[in-house]
């Protein structure tokens, strides 16, 4: 019963993504802002890819998992970019990657559970804790790749164009990600 419940608080979630969305769509067209009006279109691309991706491979998501991605769109996409969030908080960028290192580190646990079929038992606790926190960091690593190469590709600024900046937001999700292969270890 508990777990319907949280479901349904997920899904009003995720459909108060797609309308802020839209609204904000909307909003920066008529203001004639053509980067901000943009970054709504590419939010519902990626709640979109996320619902299709965790249906079609019937992914057994979590509720926590689920609406903390959900809650990392929501800061990292809306109030991050859309509502200029990188100049009311300090470190904003930073408070991000430390917190996509955990639900990466998380995203790496269910994946080996997943190629494993659940049979995670005390002598492979370990691989998996160390699997998971590899995964964290790699895709921190892309991630950044991913920043260098659109910064390339349409002269934008992600990244500052600063090493120091792409090593501090790699260096933060592998923080983020130790941090939770901590956590797993004491849970067990």
């Amino acid at each position: 019963m508990k777990s319907n419940k949280n479901h349904t608080i997920n899904d009003y979630f995720e459909l108060f993504l797609y309308a802020l969305a839209v609204i904000c769509f909307i909003y920066f067209l008529i203001k004639g802002d053509i980067q901000k009006t943009l970054q709504p279109l590419l939010i519902i691309s990626v709640l979109t890819i996320i619902k299709v991706l965790i249906k079609s491979t019937k992914f057994p998501i979590s509720t926590g998992l689920r609406f903390s991605v959900l809650a990392f769109i929501f800061v990292t996409m809306f109030f991050a970019n859309e509502f200029s969030g990188y100049s009311i908080i300090p470190y904003l960028d930073k408070i991000e990657h430390l917190s996509s290192g955990v639900i990466l580190y998380f995203v790496g646990s269910l994946i080996f559970d997943l190629v494993n079929k659940n049979e995670t038992n005390k002598s492979n606790l370990k691989t998996k804790i160390l699997f998971s926190l590899f995964f964290a960091i790699a895709m921190a690593g892309v991630w950044e790749i991913y920043e260098f190469t659109t910064d390339k590709l349409f002269a934008l600024r992600s990244q500052n164009n600063s090493l120091d900046d792409t090593m501090g937001d790699i260096m933060c999700g592998t923080i983020g990600a130790i941090l939770s292969s901590f956590c797993t270890r004491l849970k067990t």
